[in-house]
Parts: structure tokens; sequence; C-alpha cells
């Protein structure tokens, strides 16, 4: 499998890099969170960007990409405007969503950019391509916020991932058993084993799969969500207590 190389976080070898949610919803608050991320043991910081009440004006979120940027100087940022059809905080149109990438890369100052699986593939190329040209890395993702697709469905959309030129790719699935974070967790195996050339991100979400944002050097998952302040997703584990589990799983 390639690496990812991101400032200087490798992702895709030894223990999987824990990566935190910035969610204020105004420059004061994501500034002191900024501040706030710096005395926290992560690998990674990802602003989820529908949180930001300005979030509409979009050369004000591209200022504000390099603001938090500035603060947070080594460690790289993960921009991220989650859809309200996945969990997100607002609905964007398509133009919105797409319009709003392109101004940050262009204006802002972001490492990596999070684009979801099953927008329209033209627009979708087209910003990759514009990414890539600024040496910002994709993270490509989709989430079932409802259940846990089959091991087949899970391997075939981390594939398409791959084949839309993602660098990394990712998916978060709901179980509704034990049996479903197993079901995750065979999927992660097989893509690592026999399908992935770059890094893949996999986490079944909520109490239940909480075992899975721990156990990723064992089964594949290169990344996984810790909370700082206030979590992005259910399910996510404090960073203090991440880290330590990260390291007793060691191989």
């Amino acid at each position: 499998m390639n690496t990812v190389t991101v400032k200087d976080v490798t992702l895709g070898s030894g223990s999987p890099k824990i990566i935190v949610p910035l969610v204020g919803k105004n420059e004061v608050e994501l500034i002191e969170e900024a501040n706030y991320l710096l005395t926290i043991d992560c690998d990674l910081v990802e602003w989820r960007v529908d949180f930001f009440e300005q979030v509409a004006n979009f050369q004000v979120t591209a200022e504000m990409s390099k603001k938090i940027a500035e603060i947070l100087s080594d460690k790289p940022l993960l921009f991220t405007f989650r859809t309200k059809k996945e969990g997100g905080e607002i609905a964007f149109s398509d133009e919105q969503y797409f319009g709003l990438y392109k101004a940050v890369i262009e204006n802002g100052a972001i490492d990596l950019l999070d684009i979801e699986l099953f927008m329209d593939d033209d627009l979708v190329q087209q910003t990759i391509k514009t990414a890539h040209e600024k040496g910002v890395k994709i993270v490509m993702c989709n989430h079932d916020f409802d259940k846990t697709p089959n091991k087949e469905e899970i391997v075939s959309r981390l594939c398409s991932m791959q084949e839309k030129n993602a660098d990394i790719c990712k998916i978060a699935v709901m179980p509704q058993s034990s049996n479903d974070v197993l079901t995750l967790l065979e999927a992660t195996n097989d893509m690592k084993t026999t399908y992935a050339d770059r890094p893949i991100v996999t986490m079944s979400m909520g109490q239940l799969g909480m075992v899975s944002r721990m156990c990723g050097e064992v089964f594949g998952s290169a990344m996984t969500f810790g909370a700082a302040k206030k979590a992005s997703a259910p399910g996510q584990v404090p960073v203090s207590e991440l880290r330590e589990i990260l390291k007793t799983l060691t191989l």
C-alpha cells in the first residue's frame, strides 16, 4: 500500500493517526478552539466548516482557513463541508458546495479536502484536479447513519473512491448489532489485503462500533477520529484515552 504524507504526518503505516474536529461557529470560537487543539495529543485537525455561521461567504471562509492553519502550524488541516444528507449541519446546493471548495483551494490554506462519494462526478473530478494542482490531498468519504451495508458493498464503495482518484478513502457506517461491527472490520481487512493501494479509513459509529475506532492498526484503518471538547460524530473517544489505547494495541 502507498502511504500519504502531509506535512510530517504519514498515513497508511504504523498506528492510526488521530484527527480531531474543529466545530466553532464563529471566528472567536474557532481561534480559541484551534489554540486549545495545540495542547491536545492529536496528529491532524478537521475543520467541520458546516458549523461555521459565515460558511456561505466563501472569501471569509477562505481567510478563516488561513488563520486556523497559521495557529495549527505543523498540524495538517482537513477541510470538510459535511452535507445535510450525510449528517451535516446545513443544506448546500451542489453549486454552493463546489463553489466553496474552489474558493478555499485557490485562496485558502488547507492540506486535505473532504469530498463525498455520491456527488456529481464531473464536478468531483474537476475539484480533485484543482486540489492536486495546489498540493491538496483528497479524502473521499461516505456515511451511512442508518445501517451497515454488506461487506461487498462497503468494499465496492471504497474501491470506487480509489477509481475516482482519492488519496485517502473513508467510510463510516452505523451498526445495529455486533455482527454489523464485524462486517465493517472484515470489509476493512479485505480491502487492505486485496484491493487497497492507498490509505483507507473505516469506522463503525456509535457506542456499539467504538471498538472499530481503536483497532485500525490490526485491520487496516489509517486514521481515527477522537473528541477534544465536542464530538462531531457519535462514538468518538476522548483523545487522551484514544492515544493510550492505540499505544497498547501497537503491533
